[in-house]
């Protein structure tokens, strides 16, 4: 068994010591390059430092992209033909309320959009923001109707 294999045993390589010389190994410039900020003492940079150019953190913009204050509240929830056929019972009146109580928009505030993705049999009076026009005919099919704001 090896001395280095004994347990308690660790070989640890002694630091390096730099201008301490030429006599060290690492002496005249120690390690340091010739000249410049980096061979000086206190010769530390920030990070991020790059050299006197323009460093890209202050290149970056400032703020994140930007979107207009008022078309955050126009961006319509969409609902589906088919969202009602599962959610409603027949003779039922749907507003955004009962959307939102029921979990299928996300918010009374900003406008609902129905669409005409699935089918319909129940007779419903929707009160929405908008509605497609094959969403309109499909709910007038099936014996209910549509009124938009």
């Amino acid at each position: 068994m090896l001395q280095n294999e004994l347990k308690g045993f660790s070989r640890k390589k002694p630091a390096k010591r730099i201008g301490r010389g030429n006599g060290s190994g690492k002496g005249t410039f120690a390690t340091k390059g010739v000249k410049g900020q980096t061979a000086r003492s206190g010769g530390k940079r920030r990070p991020g430092f790059e050299g006197g150019q323009t460093p890209l953190i202050r290149k970056m913009p400032k703020i994140g992209g930007f979107t207009r204050p008022d078309a955050k509240n126009k961006r319509n929830q969409v609902i589906n033909l088919k969202d009602l056929e599962l959610h409603f019972n027949d003779g039922d009146t749907v507003t955004k309320i009962d959307l939102h109580q029921k979990s299928l928009i996300m918010s009374v505030s900003r406008p609902v959009k129905l669409l005409s993705l699935g089918k319909i049999s129940k007779k419903l009076t929707i009160t929405l923001d908008f509605a497609s026009e094959s969403a309109k005919q499909a709910i007038e099919k099936a014996g209910g109707s549509v009124n938009t704001n």
